[in-house]
């Protein structure tokens, strides 16, 4: 059984079977990132399930992604079969307890977990234009769109806030061009037509109010454990640009928001990024580098990346070199592309004298895998071939009623189910356009709900209700955040859009 200060992988042997020793994950190099491995039925998702238990177990908060709904078993004790049991005294698990772990489930439809939301200024021109696959000539309009919205005070939280700006900039798109560049009306338009096909796969969702707060991703329990945030992604992978757009904005908040604790003797959250090649693909070499950057940086924030993935070919040479904790499940090796996998998968490992380990890669069983973790002073051990240990928890997914009921007694229920729409620039555009319409005409008898005190005669007298606040903040602390959101020096934005910074800058 794996000490207080490790994780328990599972049992190596040597080839004469005269020896096994447990392999375990270092706590203290737990933020030292990682690389899970194989293909598909190799037994990847038990092995992050695994770690999912060490961690929490060891009181360190967890996020991944749950593809297929396997991961959501980590909330239910697992049963004794007999498969289990068997391998259990394989690799000397004694005793094997089951055990449930606390689980928050998250979901950016709201349909099998909480809703998870971010304001367009938070996810910035970038990751827009990522998501949005636009033109190097479009994404120079997104930058200015957000530099106008900087300037002239309009807070962008969501689609229709982006969307009204957008219009306001073709309408003014001779002014704009004489101060910012070429502005065209077509760029604009191929823009909005992209942000309707957004709205429709149900981006609409995830912009707005209240917005995640990353404190309630790094929650324990009062018994100490780290709690595991399970993403239900099975439905967000029809939409891989979403999902892969919005785990990497995720990873830039982590950054941005948690201050440098340097090494520590466990990590402050591990962070399992399932199906990573989405993140990598088509993506332009600028943000490929901003990734390599921030998965360098963020180690010093306490922050540890596991990375999951079938190939090792899908993860960027500069990136692999950065995850010191790696898994190797079975590959096949049919085609030139899968046979050169096998090589480059063998040469990251510390070879080890008592096998080829490329032949060892071709050959392992379903829940075998090739293991190197960090040792003493960081250095990789040497790779062993590694029997790993049954989960604690359920193999397999939750009932819908087992959910159901995790997600009503969540400590974050409640919090996010409502969107709040409070005035941003969607308002604010609509009031100046009426306000100009009433100018153009010699005054207009016309007014807008809630402003001015015609609009409190027509209601009887009564006041038009305002917007609700958000319930993330009081009115007081709501004024502040829209100033320094709004009217924040270009630093200010700066930190608030992440260190991955403008796909033009640097071209």
């Amino acid at each position: 059984m794996a000490e207080e200060t490790s994780i328990f992988i599972g049992a190596s042997r040597k080839p004469d079977d005269s020896y096994q020793r447990p392999e375990e994950l270092l706590l203290r190099y737990g933020n030292r990132h990682g690389l899970v491995t194989g293909a598909t039925g190799t037994g990847k998702t038990v092995s992050l399930q695994v770690m999912a238990e060490g961690f929490s177990s060891a009181g360190v908060p967890v996020f991944c992604a749950d593809i297929k709904g396997d991961l959501s078993g980590i909330a239910m004790p697992g049963e004794a079969k007999d498969f289990l049991v068997k391998r259990a005294e394989q690799v000397r698990l004694d005793p094997y307890q089951f055990e449930d772990f606390p689980v928050i489930f998250w979901d950016l439809f709201g349909e099998q977990g909480h809703p998870i939301r971010a304001t367009i200024s938070e996810m910035g021109p970038l990751l827009l234009s990522r998501l949005m696959n636009l033109t190097d000539a479009q994404e120079g309009v997104m930058n200015i769109a957000f530099r106008i919205a900087d300037e002239e005070g309009l807070l962008l939280l969501d689609l229709k806030d982006l969307q009204a700006l957008l219009a306001n900039i073709a309408e003014r798109s001779d002014e704009l061009s004489a101060r910012y560049g070429n502005v065209t009306k077509p760029s604009v338009g191929a823009i909005q037509r992209t942000l309707l096909v957004l709205e429709q796969q149900g981006a609409a969702h995830f912009f707005g109010e209240p917005a995640l707060r990353i404190a309630d991703i790094m929650r324990t329990t009062r018994d100490g454990r780290g709690a595991v945030n399970v993403l239900a992604a099975d439905k967000l992978m029809m939409n891989p640009r979403l999902y892969a757009t919005f785990l990497l904005w995720l990873m830039s908040q982590l950054f941005e928001e948690l201050p440098e604790v340097g090494d520590l003797d466990r990590p402050k959250l591990v962070f399992f990024f399932d199906e990573a090649h989405l993140l990598f693909d088509d993506a332009p070499k600028v943000l490929i580098d901003r990734v390599e950057q921030v998965v360098r940086l963020i180690r010093s924030k306490g922050v540890g990346v596991y990375f999951v993935t079938q190939n090792p070919l899908d993860i960027p040479e500069k990136v692999l070199a950065q995850l010191g904790n790696r898994i190797q499940h079975a590959l096949r090796a049919y085609t030139p592309r899968e046979q050169q996998a096998v090589r480059t998968a063998a040469e990251t490992f510390r070879p080890n004298p008592d096998f080829n380990c490329a032949t060892a890669i071709t050959q392992l069983a379903t829940g075998e895998a090739l293991v190197s973790m960090l040792e003493d002073k960081g250095v990789p051990s040497m790779v062993q071939r590694t029997l790993i240990r049954p989960p604690s928890s359920r193999l397999g997914p939750i009932t819908p009623e087992e959910r159901r009921k995790l997600i009503a007694e969540s400590p974050v229920a409640g919090q996010y189910d409502q969107m709040i729409d409070r005035e941003s620039a969607f308002e604010i555009l609509q009031k100046k356009a009426m306000e100009a319409q009433g100018q153009a005409s010699g005054g207009s008898r016309w007014t807008i709900p809630g402003f001015g005190d015609d609009s409190e005669a027509q209601s009887g007298g009564r006041r038009a209700p305002s917007p609700r606040p958000s319930n993330r903040q009081t009115v007081t602390e709501a004024a502040i955040k829209s100033v320094v959101r709004s009217v924040g020096s270009s630093v200010g934005r700066a930190i608030v859009r992440g260190i991955l910074g403008s796909l033009t800058k640097g071209r």
